[in-house]
């Protein structure tokens, strides 16, 4: 994934002599690569996750790191749906019907 990153960042740089615009778009690649693009063997995940687990956490569909997180998480979750069910009961029943055909 990284060496196609880079190529195209490399083909938008040398298009960007003609068109500064595409030195940007180059940029904007480079940015989201280096933001959300990474494996999650980085230092930005140890720390985000350690972070999200003291917070309470977050549904992001990381995995959790003990049991108690988890249920945590689990629980929270539980508690959302169903004030939303209580805040929203035609919202939620019609829900309900679509998730059931």
């Amino acid at each position: 994934m990284g060496t196609i990153v880079i190529s195209g960042t490399v083909v938008l740089v040398v298009l960007g002599f003609g068109n500064h615009v595409w030195w940007l778009a180059a940029v904007a690649v480079l940015f989201l690569y280096v933001q959300y693009g990474r494996d999650s063997t980085s230092s930005t995940s140890s720390t985000s996750s350690t972070s999200s687990t003291s917070s309470g956490g977050s549904s992001s569909g990381s995995t959790p790191s003990s049991y108690r997180a988890y249920r945590d998480r689990r629980d929270k979750q539980a508690k959302w749906e169903r004030r939303y069910q209580r805040e929203r009961p035609l919202e939620s029943r019609r829900q309900a019907r679509e998730k059931s055909k």
